[in-house]
């Protein structure tokens, strides 16, 4: 099924087209068959006619970013664009899965370097111009490239050769069954017929060379005929009826559909190397069954390819590592197991677990083929231990992943099955020029009514599998110790998305601007007796809800259980974070964040009352600095609901919390 926009160049369109939901494709071009009988629309109409999927035509002129957000969901295939409005690329890039069907030369503001230079008498330079960049962002940014001709192809690549990277196809012009049927009635008709005189095409555009043919005929002593604006079917009658075609174009013409037309009606062919098809197996052959076996074809190749693009599927690994999570009551098998969901593989990576943990990963990896385990025994009496545990682990563990992209995830996080899908999708979609996206954390604080606001509300999260991506401390934060080895300056982790060749931070896309992040800096910082502070908060909690509900989120359960994680800051967070920065911290009061007293002297009670009292009184804390016991701090509450996946986890942790 074939729909249309309704409109044309020459009347307007009031208000903005949406597409319609019942279809697959859209098809934009500033002009079809029904507004102008050129070559490019004929070639356009025949490839349509052709597919197997519902197609929407839309001109060119009536892009405006609403139809693209209607169409959000669709493929695209964009042919001549010249009233797309520029400002509108980078959405495309962005958020469509599109291919592009390359006629002329767009990059050149006057779609032809030979007419710019004609025009300008110089050289054309728009491929180093705002202009060209422009087009070869948006020819890098589709699926797949469609070319005239290998010589167009070609001397894309020659100013791009970064397009190589993107499936390119040469297609040459297409012709529908009306095409191929009349062309063979017409051979037959004139097959015995005595044929006279030659055809020249008239055109008053500059690149055809009409002029040129017409002195070549008089100079060669030619009877021609010039035929100008003659109906499609009577300019076929002509050629079949004709000695030849004489066509001289004066810049590269990319597959002219005329020449192709008469070499298959039995023209003698007089053309110059303009006509960049000219020398490709397919037209240089006697045999015309080759060559119309070649166009016919044509049709069902290019919607083969659109329909690979339209199922693109690319691979996702998971990846996670672990150290002692049964000791430490990670919910890591819930974690893994929610990778396992969305992920093609998840591997896990472990640094040497004593207390049942690596046992466990063995257990789930006979029930899960896409899980890959590894064991790799950790140093943990080096000073520096903690790296090796953290950030240096990740990277081993990003290291052994195969798909096209990454996904990264702790131990105590999960995935809820109803953002499989969307992550998926993602994928599907990802920018090119994008190697890293961030995307929402819910951080729980005491259980699920509490959702912290004193953290970034993000993390980098999904990236390209590329050799050069690693984690670590960055340049500029990475330090020695007087052995040689390697800690971090205060403002890392160790974790960070680093180049492996200079350890620069990836850079990466994020929904959380600085407009979201000046108001949680507020909502965080409100007065809970203020109402108008009050109202700022609920905004920030409204529009976390709605970034939630929309993107793909991961639920952090590392402060869901206060007492557990008070608990592992005596037990082993403190000598973390020693290792971690090539700091001591005497164990007195002082260096305590969460007790009046030295951490040795911290008993279960009172790691049981203080944990009530943060449970009560904070909706987060960052362990900075020590909490004085009076200030009350702020949370939000959200709409999703906790995944059931985690239901044992919480019960268990329930049954050990605040006894």
């Amino acid at each position: 099924m074939v729909s249309f926009s309704g409109s044309s160049l020459f009347d307007g369109q009031p208000g903005p087209v949406k597409v319609p939901q019942d279809c697959h494709v859209i098809f934009v071009s500033d002009m079809f068959v029904e507004d102008y009988g050129g070559g490019a629309e004929l070639t356009s109409e025949a490839l349509i006619q052709r597919s197997p999927f519902n197609v929407f035509k839309l001109h060119s002129a009536d892009v405006k970013l609403e139809t693209l957000e209607s169409g959000v969901d669709k493929h695209w295939i964009f042919g001549n664009f010249s009233n797309v409005d520029a400002a509108l690329i980078p959405t495309i890039v962005s958020n469509l899965s599109y291919s592009i069907l390359e006629y002329d030369y767009k990059y050149c503001k006057y779609r032809s370097p030979e007419k710019h230079s004609d025009i300008e008498q110089k050289p054309c330079d728009c491929h180093n111009q705002m202009n060209g960049k422009m087009i070869s962002a948006f020819y890098y940014g589709a699926k797949s490239l469609w070319w005239m001709s290998e010589r167009q192809q070609d001397r894309y690549h020659q100013f791009f050769p970064f397009l190589s990277e993107v499936s390119n196809v040469v297609l040459s012009s297409v012709f529908d069954e009306n095409t191929f049927a009349t062309l063979k009635t017409l051979r037959s008709k004139y097959e015995n017929t005595e044929r006279s005189g030659w055809v020249v095409l008239g055109s008053s555009s500059w690149i055809k060379g009409t002029e040129d043919a017409k002195s070549w005929c008089e100079e060669s002593g030619k009877d021609y005929e010039v035929i100008w604006d003659l109906p499609y079917p009577e300019a076929l009658e002509k050629l079949a009826s004709s000695e030849g075609f004489v066509y001289l174009p004066k810049g590269g013409d990319t597959c002219p559909r005329m020449v192709i037309e008469a070499k298959l009606l039995g023209c003698e062919l007089h053309i110059n190397d303009n006509v960049e098809h000219a020398n490709e197996i397919w037209f240089q052959t006697d045999n015309l069954y080759d060559t119309e076996c070649y166009l016919y074809a044509a049709r069902d190749r290019f919607w083969q390819a659109v329909k690979e693009d339209m199922s693109y599927n690319p691979t996702v690994s998971g990846y996670t590592t672990t150290l002692n999570c049964v000791e430490h009551r990670y919910p890591f098998e819930e974690s893994i197991l929610s990778m396992i969901g969305f992920c093609d593989e998840v591997v896990v990576v472990d640094a040497g677990s004593t207390d049942g943990t690596w046992e466990k990963l063995v257990e789930l990896k006979e029930s899960h083929e896409n899980l890959v385990i590894h064991k790799e025994k950790r140093d943990l009496d080096h000073p520096r231990w903690s790296l090796s545990v953290d950030g240096l682990l990740k990277a081993q563990a990003r290291s052994l992943c195969t798909s096209h992209f990454c996904w990264q995830q702790d131990v105590d996080e999960v995935v809820d099955e109803s953002d499989y899908e969307k992550i998926r999708n993602i994928t599907r979609n990802f920018p090119k020029q994008l190697e890293l996206l961030a995307l929402p954390v819910v951080e729980y604080w005491g259980g699920p009514e509490k959702v912290r606001i004193d953290v970034n509300p993000w993390k980098w999260r999904l990236s390209r599998n590329l050799p050069h991506i690693t984690h670590g401390p960055p340049a500029q934060l990475r330090k020695y110790d007087n052995n040689g080895d390697l800690y971090c300056a205060r403002g890392t982790d160790s974790c960070d998305y680093i180049r492996l060749d200079n350890y620069e931070p990836i850079p990466f896309a994020t929904f959380y601007t600085d407009e979201a992040h000046n108001v949680r800096m507020k909502a965080w910082n409100s007065n809970l007796n203020d109402d108008s502070d009050l109202e700022i908060l609920s905004y920030y909690e409204s529009w976390f809800n709605r970034v939630i509900s929309e993107l793909p989120s991961v639920f952090h359960f590392s402060w869901w259980n206060i007492e557990r994680k008070v608990t592992s800051y005596r037990s082993y967070w403190t000598g973390f974070w020693e290792s971690m920065y090539n700091e001591k911290y005497d164990d007195i009061a002082e260096n305590n964040v969460m007790f009046d007293c030295p951490w040795t002297e911290v008993t279960d009670d009172m790691v049981k009352e203080r944990s009530q009292e943060f449970s009560d009184k904070l909706g987060g804390w960052i362990w900075h600095q020590k909490w004085n016991g009076e200030v009350t701090t702020p949370h939000m509450k959200i709409s999703r609901e906790v995944p059931k996946t985690m239901k044992k986890w919480i019960d268990s942790e329930s049954s050990k919390s605040f006894k």
